[in-house]
């Protein structure tokens, strides 16, 4: 049904219709400028379902593949004239796919950027500008998970940081132009790093020699797919040796020493994105910071864009380096889940407790990468769904206290539970999600993730687990800090959700429960993508 369709393109680009539509309506007309912005995160979703009942979930390969070469480079006549060659270019692909790993963040996307979009209805000025970025920055999003080439992964890499650079400094809080630039700054760094490992990638792994009738034809492509492909082969240059022969270096040879430096790269600029301790501090700034909507997206969605890296360009590029410091990675993954939770613990402030949350939860992914197993890179990606889910829905929370309350801090809240009940029993059941309840979408990936680890890394699983423990102790804290006790006189006479607020509350809960209580929905499709995941991973490195 979709194959002779570009719906990759279609979901991806969607959100254009609407910058197009905003930039012809009148500033002052919030209402419908709204209207047309909330709407048009629509379009992504209802393709993105359609994409999902399509997707042949019993496999393993990428699928609704879209390939045409984006920029043709020619290169000097002194190269072809030196490697005798009939054709010598640059070559990079507009390719897009999905297999189960991406298509289940892709309709995670899909459902937070509408949900967010709803509760960016609370934004009071520049009401244009903010649909238009916000569009641009779910471009972006949408594209990351899809691009199967390194430049075209890094441009919607790009197109996500600077719109929502703009959308912290303009719409955030008090000291929100210091959070945009220090989110700005770290996630700068992070992309350069990436750029260059893309870049030595490109130029090593990328290499393709083609003999024709003509002499051959030699380019560097950027290609994910191509470059996977050159590395599995024993043969391809980028394995060949240091030397072509006696006296002639291989140019494209990549070495143990470069290939440790490479993944090293590759951790450090999705470490940054997760964010991995102690590249933290920037994610703490924007989630006191940012509007809540934006956190939304931030905390559901672009976090994950930092475990995706890690498994995709860290685990399928370079297994032989994961599998010597998976170790390392476990250890890495346990101190985010215990660092996170002590200081969760401490803090007076609710949306500092969730970003210190959001930390630890992280810590679980990692856990799962080190795994190296089936069941443990099947529990980071359910985690990746599980906590996109749930944080989107306690920052959702957040922005509806905050516009009744005027405040986040635990010890000016208190008894909401009587006020506003509906929006206190949401908030419970985000709570109890967040701390693992079982039926809850939490529990799911903790359990896989914990138990994939126990066989490889017992000592490193148990210590893990207490952060189990801190988790239900500082969530109830905060939970209950606001629900319940003595209300304060001024809020006893708050106003219940909104039905522009209930919907999305609804809908994300529904969320955590479905894939709490029938896991099996997004099961298979992930399974057979890991399978064959780690089929690749093993025939690397000889296992």
């Amino acid at each position: 049904m979709l194959d002779n369709i570009p719906i990759l393109s279609l979901i991806t680009f969607s959100p254009l219709l609407g910058i197009l539509v905003l930039l012809f309506m009148p500033r002052g007309n919030g209402r419908w400028l709204k209207i047309v912005g909330i709407a048009t995160t629509l379009l992504p979703l209802v393709l993105s379902i359609l994409l999902f009942t399509q997707f042949d979930r019993h496999s393993g390969e990428v699928q609704f593949v879209e390939n045409v070469t984006w920029m043709h480079i020619p290169l000097n006549q002194e190269g072809k004239f030196i490697y005798g060659l009939s054709d010598y270019f640059i070559q990079i692909q507009y390719k897009m796919a999905v297999d189960g790993m991406s298509l289940v963040l892709l309709v995670l996307t899909a459902l937070v950027s509408v949900m967010a979009a709803l509760a960016a209805a609370h934004i009071k000025k520049r009401w244009k500008t903010f649909y238009i970025l916000y569009l641009l920055m779910e471009i972006g999003l949408l594209g990351v998970f899809m691009a199967r080439d390194l430049i075209l992964f890094f441009i919607f890499f790009e197109l996500v940081l600077v719109p929502t650079f703009f959308l912290i400094g303009i719409w955030g809080y008090k000291e929100r132009e210091r959070a945009a630039n220090k989110f700005l700054l770290y996630n700068g760094i992070g992309s350069a790093v990436m750029l260059i490992a893309f870049l030595i990638l490109i130029n090593t792994a990328g290499f393709v020699a083609v003999p024709g009738e003509q002499g051959t034809t030699a380019y560097y492509t950027s290609d994910y797919d191509q470059i996977v492909q050159n590395l599995n082969n024993s043969q391809a240059l980028v394995n060949y040796g240091a030397e072509l022969q006696p006296g002639f270096p291989n140019p494209m040879h990549l070495g143990d020493t470069m290939k440790w430096a490479l993944f090293l790269m590759i951790l450090i600029a999705f470490g940054i994105k997760l964010p991995i301790f102690p590249f933290h501090t920037w994610m703490l700034k924007v989630h006191a910071e940012a509007p809540p909507s934006i956190v939304m997206v931030h905390s559901g969605i672009m976090l994950k864009m930092g475990a995706y890296g890690l498994i995709r360009f860290g685990m399928e590029l370079f297994p032989g380096q994961t599998k010597e410091w998976a170790f390392m990675i476990a250890v890495l993954g346990v101190i985010n889940i215990l660092y996170g939770a002590v200081l969760a613990f401490r803090q007076a402030e609710f949306k500092l407790v969730l970003a210190y949350s959001s930390i630890s939860h992280m810590g679980i992914i990692l856990l799962g990468i080190a795994a190296l197993n089936v069941l443990g890179v099947k529990a980071a990606i359910f985690q990746m769904l599980s906590h996109g889910l749930i944080s989107a829905l306690l920052f959702l929370l957040v922005g509806s206290i905050v516009e009744r309350t005027g405040s986040t801090e635990l010890n000016e809240l208190g008894g909401l539970a009587k006020s506003i009940p509906f929006i206190g029993g949401i908030l419970m059941l985000a709570g109890l999600a967040s701390l693992g309840l079982p039926g809850l979408s939490g529990f799911v990936a903790e359990l896989m993730a914990f138990t994939s680890l126990f066989d490889s890394h017992p000592a490193v699983t148990v210590i893990g687990m207490i952060g189990i423990i801190l988790a239900a102790v500082y969530m109830l804290r905060a939970v209950l800090k606001i629900t319940f006790g003595p209300i304060p006189e001024r809020f006893e006479l708050l106003k219940e959700a909104r039905l522009i607020e209930a919907v999305p509350m609804v809908t994300l809960a529904a969320a955590i429960v479905l894939v709490g209580v029938y896991p099996s929905l997004f099961d298979q499709q992930i399974q057979e993508t890991v399978n064959a995941m780690l089929q690749n991973f093993d025939m690397r490195i000889g296992g």
